[in-house]
């Protein structure tokens, strides 16, 4: 068996030749993929046809989207789909290839619960999801319940639980933990030095919240939304084991993968005091500093480059003016990371 360095320089050398050049330098960032989400009319082998909701444009509303799939699409839907799990009626986020020709990735029904337990009934959770998300119940069904202990073990109020799910009619059902860490009291969370300087980019895991901030299909919830004046900031946020920068709703981020090197700039549109309750790690390439520093809604999440079903991945975070092109996409030149 070769020497454990030696195993370590071989993955990077793997890594290094399967992704993009931009990933590898920290000072250049790839824009991010075409990311659409929607409720299904119709599917067959070939194509997709969705009903998504127009945000911009001279009429806002629903229209019709027709997509293309092929040998190479991929359908999530709690594990490994199929063309059977594109229901109608049933809610999809996809993922276009880097021609956007065709649909690439397709999640089917995903949601997720991230939250202190509040009371657990059998197989049910009830889980206070923060006071932006209110209280809800995910089933914890046999098929998934070990795999749900072995990061959970403490299945008990108070603790922190982090799951990713599908919908259902009965609500949330957990199929897999949402984070590489065990779960552990809100409480047990030492709080950052206040001698420790805030940095000018943030480091540690992005991870994605079930939702839409109000109708945003891009945005983020920000773990240290100030809570004076119209801010719209949580009073008894918790600080986090980062030392983060205030910042108000509305206010541009950037951020970006380090796995894939795409970035984007995106809106706060929601105060993310649950992400700061969490100081694990995400392991997604390489493993990142502790600490969760954005949430970001699915279709910005997959832009970037992140797997809903994994559910994290490794980010650095720039707070100040977007780095914006002619249709949304940032700059693939130097930026100051």
């Amino acid at each position: 068996m070769s020497p454990p360095q030696h195993r370590g320089a071989s993955r990077r050398r793997r890594r290094a030749a399967v992704l993009p050049a931009s990933s590898r330098d920290p000072e250049r960032a790839a824009p991010p993929l075409t990311v659409i989400t929607g409720t299904v009319l119709d599917a067959s082998p070939h194509l997709l046809i969705l009903s998504a909701s127009r945000q911009d444009g001279p009429a806002p509303g629903e229209i019709e989207i027709r997509l293309a799939m092929g040998d190479g699409t991929t359908v999530r839907h709690g594990g490994r789909g199929g063309l059977a799990a594109l229901r109608p009626g049933r809610s999809v986020v996809v993922r276009l290839g880097e021609a956007r020709l065709s649909a690439d990735r397709i999640w089917v029904d995903i949601s997720r619960v991230t939250g202190t337990i509040v009371a657990c009934r059998g197989a049910t959770v009830e889980v206070d999801m923060g006071p932006h998300r209110g209280r809800t119940h995910v089933v914890i069904p046999p098929h998934a319940f070990e795999r749900v202990l072995v990061r959970h073990p403490r299945l008990e109020p108070g603790y922190l639980i982090d799951l990713i799910c599908v919908r259902s009619p009965d609500g949330p059902r957990a199929v897999r933990p949402g984070t590489s860490q065990p779960g552990y009291r809100p409480d047990d969370l030492a709080p950052p030095d206040v001698a420790a300087p805030v940095p000018d980019v943030l480091r540690g895991t992005a991870t994605w919240f079930a939702g839409a901030g109000g109708g945003t299909p891009d945005g983020a919830a920000y773990p240290a939304v100030d809570s004076e004046g119209d801010a719209g900031g949580c009073a008894d946020a918790p600080s986090g084991c980062v030392p983060f920068p205030y910042l108000s709703l509305g206010s541009d981020i950037t951020v970006r993968n380090e796995c894939t090197g795409r970035a984007t700039s995106v809106p706060v549109v929601e105060c993310g005091c649950v992400a700061a309750r969490y100081c694990d790690r995400c392991v997604e390439c390489d493993t990142s500093p502790r600490g969760r520093i954005v949430e970001l809604t699915p279709a910005a999440f997959v832009g970037l480059g992140g797997e809903l079903d994994t559910g994290c991945f490794n980010a650095a975070v720039r707070t100040g003016a977007p780095l914006a092109m002619p249709g949304g996409a940032v700059s693939g030149g130097a930026v100051s990371w």
